[in-house]
């Protein structure tokens, strides 16, 4: 069968391209990496996502400082594009693994570790405007997911309420070519932080009572989950409850849900999920459940710091959110969504989270 080039293909040889040309007319290669940082990222009020600044640097391969960075971007490069090319999918550490090598006379390798590696390919991503999906490049499988869903995955038929508490693995690329999703009767998904949290709402069937998917990414939610809870936002009309700690974490891993990510603002259009709502633990609820200071954490200088800088976001400024974080500061606790079970094991799947959907207590 003949081997059809795709756009991103294009794009990787065309950034090959410039490095030639360069070469060929004596010039000093160089590739525009936009700035992932804070300080080039905006929030579109209209769209209630993070968008991507117009801010660069310029990587260039005779600056000595950036000469070996220079060089392992387009060793990456070359190898995602031999993935194309070959229509295979792989992961972060093989990408690493396959752009490893020392170098000519040498001892000196091209890579010394993965993290040299893996943040080459989000710079190829924002650079190239090509998610790491389109790259046909997977992480780890990280999430799980149980309830009224079924999905088509690599052509099986896969129905997440008939795998015990085990539940379905939710792969890293989850588009619509991988992942069809071919029925869903939930009334909503509850994206879960803690695979802990998770495990509880599973074995007592949350789910079937409340008749919910059940998602987790076991901490920061990895893409593929917060894709697939995009995915089933959008696609099934379905609202989407974030259940995190209450710490300054917890807050910043609902942000990333709701608004996108600060260091890939370009992927927000299609991962984040502006109506996400926060449904605990909230720095009200130790109050309003009864749950004892003795099963709080201190806050230490950290979770000060990072509190303060949450305060500023402009994604955090209504007055709800203010007195959220301001109200944990000045209790000077954090409470772990684990403490819970000071009152009860079933606490959560029984009055706490109940309740919250009841008097529709949540933050938005």
């Amino acid at each position: 069968m003949a081997h059809t080039t795709t756009s991103v293909e294009k794009k990787l040889v065309g950034l090959a391209d410039l490095v030639v040309r360069a070469a060929e007319r004596g010039r000093d290669p160089s590739i525009e990496i936009p700035v992932r940082s804070l300080s080039n990222v905006k929030f579109n009020e209209k769209r209630r996502i993070i968008e991507m600044g117009s801010n660069t640097q310029e990587r260039t391969f005779f600056n000595v400082g950036m000469a070996k960075k220079f060089m392992q971007t387009i060793l990456v490069a070359d190898a995602l594009s031999e993935l194309q090319r070959a229509d295979l999918t792989t992961s972060l550490r093989e990408i690493y693994y396959r752009a490893k090598h020392t170098i000519g006379d040498s001892h000196e390798n091209t890579f010394d570790n993965q993290n040299e590696s893996d943040p080459l390919i989000e710079d190829l991503e924002v650079a190239l405007t090509a998610l790491r999906e389109e790259f046909h490049v997977r992480a780890e499988n990280a999430g799980t997911v149980i309830g009224p869903l079924t999905v088509v995955d690599d052509g099986d038929s896969v129905d997440c309420s008939k795998l015990g508490k085990g539940g379905y693995s939710v792969p890293s690329i989850v588009e619509p070519e991988y992942v069809r999703i071919k029925r869903c009767t939930a009334d909503f998904v509850l994206l879960v932080e803690k695979g802990t949290q998770w495990n509880r709402l599973a074995e007592d069937k949350f789910w079937k009572k409340y008749n919910c998917v059940l998602l987790t990414g076991n901490g920061q939610p990895p893409r593929g989950v917060r894709r697939l809870a995009r995915r089933l936002h959008d696609e099934r009309r379905i609202p989407v409850y974030v259940l995190v700690d209450n710490d300054p974490w917890g807050y910043y891993i609902y942000s990333v849900i709701k608004q996108g990510s600060i260091n890939l603002a370009f992927e927000s259009q299609r991962m984040a999920i502006p109506d996400a709502k926060f449904i605990g633990l909230s720095s009200l609820d130790p109050e309003r459940y009864g749950l004892p200071r003795n099963v709080g954490i201190k806050l230490n200088d950290k979770d000060i710091d990072r509190a303060k800088e949450l305060l500023n976001y402009p994604w955090f400024q209504k007055k709800e959110w203010q007195k959220e974080i301001r109200h944990m500061l000045s209790l000077e606790l954090k409470f772990e969504l684990d403490a819970l079970a000071n009152k009860d094991f079933q606490f959560l799947t029984k009055k706490y989270l109940p309740k919250k959907l009841q008097d529709k207590d949540w933050l938005v």
